[in-house]
């Protein structure tokens, strides 16, 4: 978790940009197109940014805002981000300030259906995920039917037919400048540029695969089918030429299918899956087993403060006074989230379930200065600095006199006293203690014992 508080926390603010309207259309085809690839995280966050854009697109938000909207923490909607990123439909950009971080998302229009379909990577990735007899109802819902016309002739007029030009102009027009343009993508973005394009050609001579028929078209192609069936540019080189027609062009669906065809008769009958490739650096979930405090560090790093302070309530709703201040720790002193969960579960327990604002803040101002990053740091350094904590809450407490009262211990947090695996040392004393005396009354009671026989 370390790594991705470098690239995102959740006081970093973000900005939101979209460069054109969005439709109902466009929310079908994210559900039923994108959502497959992608995920339903992904898809939420896309539609989360989507209302939030539409609301006023010059304002900023906290990530942490986006946390408590979707319910998720930090590291899953980094993850959904770039999901999106890779699919084309999020683009980002990032500038890092004195305070933190501000990002500027721009969302992208889906692809239509017909391009979305006819695209070799995204519909052999939807035809994975979704199985063919799904993936034959979404084409059909599709299509359009092709005999919705007969019958009828197209009488639309032209421009020339309604309007005609003046020559009474005062003044010129000028084309100079540069406009926003609200073109969509016709294509998910990838990038050729890895594919050995040279090892090709030297494979196919001049006469048989002129250079002509080589388009940037042809080549963005051949690229993409290489990447899908994981084939090598002398590979490559047999599909090109199973693909030429007869006036030596190379066509999107010939390609596509000398392809195909070329995967089933040398490789495998079985199409080729398309897989996510998953971050190391921002790790989900746990890959092996933990401790119990592995598990604890794990919950607290990956869980959103009010859902820590409604666990500590037993299931209750925190008040609105302390999820305030959790946002506080969270927005204002940009303080991990990990950090922050400890620092509620350590002053609740020790102030018997009463978050009190001056002991906080005077604990995270320590740990601040401390620059703790992490759970387990915070961990440490509260049982390494517990007698200075203890201090500073007596010392903003009243002082008041009783009388005869049995004294109680106050609560800490069950990771106060483990270490490791370990007890703290003067828990250990305590418990020594209590045995040397069982001990020592057991060995009374037997010499006992025998002096009365």
């Amino acid at each position: 978790m370390s790594m991705l508080y470098k690239e995102l926390q959740p006081a970093d603010l973000y900005m939101i940009r979209l460069p054109y309207s969005l439709s109902d259309y466009d929310r079908q085809l994210l559900t039923l197109f994108y959502q497959p690839l992608v995920g339903a995280e992904s898809i939420s966050l896309y539609l989360t940014l989507w209302a939030d854009g539409e609301h006023n697109d010059k304002e900023r938000w906290s990530h942490y805002q986006l946390m408590n909207v979707l319910g998720m923490p930090i590291g899953k909607i980094f993850q959904a981000r770039l999901a999106l990123e890779a699919i084309g439909l999020l683009r980002t950009w990032k500038k890092t300030m004195e305070d933190g971080s501000v990002f500027h998302y721009e969302l992208a229009a889906p692809l239509d259906a017909e391009s979305f379909l006819k695209d070799p990577l995204l519909s052999m990735f939807l035809l994975n995920k979704v199985g063919e007899n799904a993936f034959k109802q979404l084409r059909n819902r599709f299509i359009l039917s092709s005999n919705w016309n007969d019958g009828f002739t197209d009488v639309s007029r032209t421009f020339v037919d309604v309007f005609k030009p003046s020559t009474k102009m005062n003044n010129t027009v000028s084309y100079d400048e540069d406009f926003e343009s609200k073109e969509r993508k016709s294509s998910v973005p990838f990038y050729y540029n890895d594919f050995d394009f040279s090892l090709l050609q030297e494979g196919l001579s001049e006469q048989l695969v002129p250079k002509s028929a080589m388009t940037i078209e042809a080549k963005e192609v051949i690229a993409k089918l290489s990447f899908l069936y994981n084939l090598s540019p002398v590979e490559m080189q047999k599909v090109v030429i199973l693909a030429l027609d007869d006036d030596l062009h190379l066509s999107e669906a010939r390609l596509k299918k000398a392809c195909a065809d070329y995967y089933k008769l040398t490789v495998s009958k079985v199409a080729p899956i398309i897989e996510k490739i998953e971050k190391k650096t921002v790790p989900s979930e746990p890959t092996g087993p933990l401790t119990k405090e592995g598990e604890l560090i794990h919950y607290l790093e990956t869980t959103p403060p009010i859902s820590v302070l409604k666990d500590i309530a037993n299931g209750k709703e925190p008040i609105l006074a302390d999820v305030q201040l959790a946002n506080h720790f969270v927005t204002h002193f940009k303080m991990p989230v990990g950090v922050v969960n400890v620092l509620l579960q350590y002053v609740l327990l020790r102030t018997d379930m009463k978050l009190t604002k001056n002991y906080a803040e005077k604990i995270a101002s320590h740990w601040m200065r401390k620059n703790v990053k992490t759970a387990k740091e915070a961990m440490e350094l509260a049982r390494n600095e517990h007698e200075q904590y203890v201090k500073w809450k007596n010392e903003g407490s009243p002082q008041k006199t009783y009388t005869k009262k049995p004294t109680r211990e106050e609560k800490v947090p069950d990771w106060f006293y483990k270490k490791d695996g370990e007890t703290k040392k003067s828990t250990g004393k305590n418990t020594n203690g209590i045995q040397n005396i069982d001990e020592e009354r057991q060995k009374l009671l037997a010499e006992l014992g025998m002096l009365k026989r």
